[in-house]
């Protein structure tokens, strides 16, 4: 099929215009440079990111009529003329940081993130550098596979960065959303005891469907954190999946394990107490860590366990490109379980 010159695409004028403020438009297609690949893009995950920097919440570093959404997945259809190991019709995920290609991350790589400091991804079609590319694994569609960049590297890196997780570590999942759903997945996969909390029991029917040893509905449980002492026998949780902020970062230092690690991951929940970090830390000789997505070897490094233990994302719903207000309406209510998916690409 022949590559069109235009491309459907949406575009937030400024953080905080809103949801309703999202423009459908159509923009010319770039042809690749030299070191870049043309991408079809069939599918795009959304992050709670994305429906914060329309809502406002979310500012620093969000560029002036930015194309937003950082997680896709889709099929090369051109080649710059120095692109080596790829070919037309590979299925790929993008990088979220395209720049981040291995190590540490870098003031200069979270520039490059798609979908805020640079235009994103909802859009038909998107060069990109060739070395930013990871393969989708074959078992995977379009749509599950969009899910990847973020959610799930995010989670991956959390539990198998400086210090891995080992099987029988206790891991404590907060919330039922695309970074916490793979993070139970994962380890569950690594052999660990899974405790993962939520504010509905069907949530949690389906956390234990997908292994969670045990489950904590914490309406009805409001110390969650005095219950994951009495599950551990008082000892905590080895790692915490911490996407609540302020709202619940008390209580996580209040459960971690003495020399435990809390993964900073989002800022989802409101309220909570007030904790002093450094005493907090102290205390327990545990390490509060900030997770910046991943590298491109750990996307790689990522995939070769969800096809080893032929992992499935767990897409809640999908909407069409022409429905993504819906879609980020839908992400906001917080009603779903897993990841919401927009279809781009015309079949």
């Amino acid at each position: 099929m022949p590559i069109p010159n235009t491309a459907r695409e949406y575009r937030l004028p400024k953080s905080g215009a809103g949801i309703e403020g999202l423009v459908f438009q159509t923009s010319a297609i770039t042809q690749p440079k030299a070191t870049e690949v043309l991408v079809k893009i069939h599918a795009v995950s959304l992050n709670f990111r994305d429906v914060a920097m329309a809502t406002g919440s979310y500012t620093a570093g969000v560029k002036e009529n930015l194309v937003p959404g950082s997680d896709c997945a889709g099929e090369i259809v051109a080649l710059g003329s120095d692109v080596q190991g790829w070919s037309n019709g590979d299925r790929v995920c993008v990088n979220f940081a395209p720049t981040y290609l291995h190590g540490g991350p870098s003031i200069e790589l979270s520039r490059s993130a798609l979908g805020g400091p640079t235009d994103g991804v909802l859009v038909e079609y998107r060069t990109f550098p060739a070395n930013a590319l990871v393969r989708v694994p074959e078992y995977l569609s379009y749509e599950e596979a969009s899910t990847l960049p973020c959610a799930a590297l995010t989670a991956y890196n959390a539990l198998m960065g400086p210090v891995p997780l080992k099987g029988g570590d206790t891991v404590l999942v907060l919330g039922t959303g695309g970074v916490s759903i793979f993070a139970l997945q994962f380890a569950v996969a690594s052999g660990a005891t899974v405790i993962v909390t939520s504010s509905s029991d069907s949530k949690l029917e389906l956390a234990k469907k997908l292994g969670a040893q045990h489950v904590i509905n914490y309406n009805t449980t409001a110390d969650w954190d005095k219950e994951v002492l009495r599950i551990t026998g008082g000892e905590g949780a080895k790692h915490i999946i911490e996407v609540g902020g302020a709202g619940t970062l008390a209580k996580s230092f209040q459960c971690v394990s003495y020399g435990g690690w809390i993964h900073s991951i989002g800022f989802v929940a409101a309220g909570g107490d007030q904790v002093n970090t450094t005493m907090a830390t102290i205390s327990r000789g545990c390490s509060l860590r900030g997770i910046l997505v991943g590298s491109v070897a750990q996307f790689g490094d990522m995939n070769r366990l969800l096809v080893a233990k032929q992992i499935k994302p767990v897409v809640d719903k999908a909407f069409a490109f022409e429905e993504l207000k819906e879609a980020y309406n839908h992400l906001a209510a917080q009603k779903f379980v897993g990841k919401i998916v927009v279809k781009v690409a015309k079949e």
